[in-house]
């Protein structure tokens, strides 16, 4: 398992961020986005897409849940799981179905923890208080899969 910060100052630096991580991932992969509304998710996502030539598609699929995206044959899902009353939703749309046929991108993936498989990689953002364009952003993984990612 890894953990650390890393210091956003600015919405370029988490798109760099983002690009950076989407350069070292495929399908299977699993990373988790925790934070407040304005945090930085949806952010981080334009960056994560914008490595596959996809930033201009980017749109929250907060009211449909999952939006999907192809890039060079890799399936990218992008879902938004804040409007779920529960797990036993993510199931019933079949979401664990998505961790194996592609990538996923899951906001608010806090909220279904217990549908989450043993590896994945999850990343808090929070604004800090020096400055209203700064967010701390903290990466976990889960598993020894994606250590070499974060030991680079």
């Amino acid at each position: 398992m890894i953990n650390f910060d890393f210091i956003s100052h600015s919405v370029n630096e988490t798109i760099n961020f983002a690009m950076s991580l989407a350069s070292k991932v495929g399908v299977g992969d699993i990373i988790v986005l925790n934070g407040d509304l304005g945090s930085g998710k949806t952010k981080f996502t334009e960056g994560f897409l914008k490595y596959f030539g996809l930033d201009s598609e980017v749109s929250s699929p907060t009211f449909t849940i999952v939006n999907q995206y192809n890039a060079n044959n890799l399936n990218i899902y992008h879902f938004d799981v804040y409007r779920l009353s529960s797990s036993d939703e993510f199931y019933c749309i079949g979401g664990e179905e998505y961790f194996s046929s592609g990538l996923c991108i899951i906001e608010w993936g806090n909220l279904i923890s217990d549908c989450l498989p043993k590896e994945y990689i999850e990343i808090s953002f929070d604004k800090m208080n020096e400055n209203e364009n700064y967010r701390l952003i903290t990466v976990n993984t889960f598993g020894n899969k994606y250590d070499k990612i974060f030991l680079e």
